[in-house]
């Protein structure tokens, strides 16, 4: 019998992976059946949404940006001239025509994949029953909910999120004016930007091409190398049919990849009149339309593993070295953020979607990862339980909560669509600070560091900020009235009016010295901003508009809650007015 087991060892394993080869095949042709079935019906939805909004509102936005550009203190005459008769339409123009593209791919590719790719995530089910069932309904009506949740997203991008924003930039005031360009600097200006274009364009697609069918068999390498070591996706056996999907549908995502690299050249052709305007320097502008192939090379070079540097020329165009973060304006905050548009470096030159082809981490390692969703699900339960404190101390109404739900979020009281996430956000500083968490300490008990977060670089720009209040909160020691005095300014959104005249927390005053009291009211205001940028994001905004509702018929049924977000357990409140 001892001489046989290695026989035996054999024989399981070669069952367990003709079972799981017979697995993949069976999800391969059920995603199949069902991208056939649904896609038509869900990328309709998507195409036809997304068109219909971007040519139903175009009029709009022309409008809209058209009387912000002339209205905004940002920019001089010139350079509004400039920008009015030379920049817009092309920038129009592009916005149409990407648009419309991106939306037909992005529909095609979301309507026909979704129900393939959910198929083989039903096999990752514990039970058999489970994987069958999962196998059958997944990714069938739920990607067509998706393609009508995309659909309004995107809505909500054009009407709400844009408009907000010029808005902000109408009503903003500008701190000097170093930003007014130079009337003889704008020739100089136009012409760098068409150069970049003509130049930087057809050699970023000439790089992507050359180098696509290296990072196909590149991947492809990576993926096999998984399949024999059993490393990544492999090691989990349920996740084997998800890996082989992606060994399956590599080719799209490098064709992916160009097609973002010959797109985002665009854009960055035309930031060589940026570098004009920046350098005053017609020279320095057009070292950089030399100089960001060089540097876009380079950055393919590192993702592929091919060799270091790059053979082709890379002049200087800075007269000193651009700080890798600068400060933007977001509302009413300054917040540092990464210079969106500056290509300072190899690891700047952001234009081919080159997805890590490092040794991938496993299935358990991956989990560990605080994703977006998490964080996301845990803020609207703690915002819902603010919500109800509030609701219960009577300093906000369901009355209020109709009528900025009712005004589409448009209503001049900014209470509710920014004091109470701003008030959510501040109770969760003071919960991390008192509990001593290194990080943003959850309600799920989950600590949220910079080691932890999400790998999306959007979400650090609101994390780093949260970090820097968090840590100003704790060494500035605040006492009773202190915190309710912030929390007052927090949720009226710094309406002193507001703060005065309200009876909550009506014992609390500000501070006697006026450099605490200052303090205190920029921690504020920098809070408020945090939320004011966070609230241009549609999916946010959705979400919360799903919890006002919950929170209206919750009031109307005092019997029993109706809400999706009241499952964990509120703050500890002795903690909330004790700030170490």
């Amino acid at each position: 019998m001892e001489g046989s087991s290695p026989w035996l060892e054999s024989i399981k394993q070669v069952l367990s992976v003709a079972y799981v080869i017979l697995l993949f095949c069976a999800a391969f042709f059920i995603g199949g059946l069902k991208a056939l079935i649904v896609g038509p019906f869900a990328a309709a939805i998507l195409i036809v949404g997304n068109i219909g909004v971007i040519l139903v509102l175009f009029p709009f936005h022309v409008v809209w940006t058209v009387y912000t550009l002339i209205k905004t203190n940002y920019v001089n005459i010139a350079l509004k001239v400039v920008l009015l008769l030379v920049a817009l339409p092309v920038l129009f123009g592009l916005w149409l025509g990407l648009s419309i593209f991106g939306s037909v791919l992005v529909g095609l590719g979301y309507g026909f994949l979704t129900p393939w790719v959910s198929t083989f995530e039903a096999f990752r089910k514990e039970t058999q029953t489970e994987k069958f069932i999962h196998g059958i309904v997944d990714g069938t009506w739920g990607t067509i909910k998706g393609s009508c949740t995309v659909a309004r997203d995107f809505k909500d991008i054009c009407w709400h999120s844009y408009p907000l924003f010029l808005k902000e930039l109408r009503e903003g005031q500008p701190e000097n004016q170093q930003h007014y360009i130079r009337f003889q600097d704008i020739p100089s200006c136009i012409m760098v930007g068409i150069m970049g274009i003509v130049v930087d364009v057809p050699l970023y697609t000439i790089i992507a091409l050359i180098k696509s069918p290296y990072m196909l068999f590149k991947g492809w390498q990576r993926l096999l190398q998984d399949v024999i070591s059993r490393e990544g996706l492999f090691l989990e056996t349920a996740c084997i049919p998800v890996a082989g999907l992606a060994i399956l549908f590599w080719p799209l995502f490098v064709v992916g990849s160009v097609l973002m690299a010959i797109v985002s050249s665009i854009f960055v052709g035309l930031y060589g009149a940026v570098i004009v305007y920046q350098e005053r320097s017609f020279r320095r502008g057009t070292a950089y339309v030399v100089a960001v192939v060089a540097e876009f090379d380079e950055y393919t070079n590192d993702w592929l593993y091919l060799r270091d540097g790059t053979i082709l020329p890379k002049p200087r165009y800075r007269k000193r070295k651009v700080p890798y973060s600068s400060e933007l304006s977001i509302g009413k905050l300054d917040i540092p953020i990464k210079r969106s548009g500056s290509v300072s470096g190899p690891s700047e030159a952001r234009g081919f979607l080159v997805p890590n082809l490092a040794p991938s981490r496993s299935v358990r390692e991956t989990i560990q990862e605080v994703k977006v969703l998490q964080i996301a699900e845990n803020h609207m339960r703690e915002l819902e339980m603010s919500s109800k404190e509030l609701l219960d101390a009577n300093v906000i109404t369901p009355a209020d909560l109709s009528e900025w739900l009712n005004s589409k979020g448009k209503s001049a009281n900014e209470t509710i669509g920014l004091g109470i996430p701003s008030y959510t956000f501040l109770h969760s500083l003071i919960y991390s600070i008192k509990a001593g968490a290194n990080g943003l300490l959850l309600t799920s008990e989950i600590e949220l560091t910079s080691l932890n977060q999400p790998e999306e670089k959007i979400f650090s720009w609101f994390l780093n900020p949260m970090m820097v209040l968090k840590e100003q909160i704790r060494i500035l020691k605040l006492t009773d009235e202190e915190v309710m005095f912030l929390e007052k300014l927090v949720l009226f959104v710094g309406d002193l009016s507001s703060v005065t005249t309200s009876s909550w927390h009506s014992e609390c005053h500000a501070s006697n010295d006026p450099l605490r009291a200052a303090q205190i009211q920029a921690i504020s205001r920098r809070l408020v901003g945090i939320t004011r940028s966070m609230t241009k994001f549609p999916t946010y905004r959705r979400r919360f508009r799903q919890v006002v509702r919950c929170l209206i018929s919750n009031s109307t049924q005092r019997e029993g809650s109706v809400c999706s977000y009241n499952n964990l357990p509120p703050f500890p409140q002795e903690i909330l007015r004790d700030v170490v």
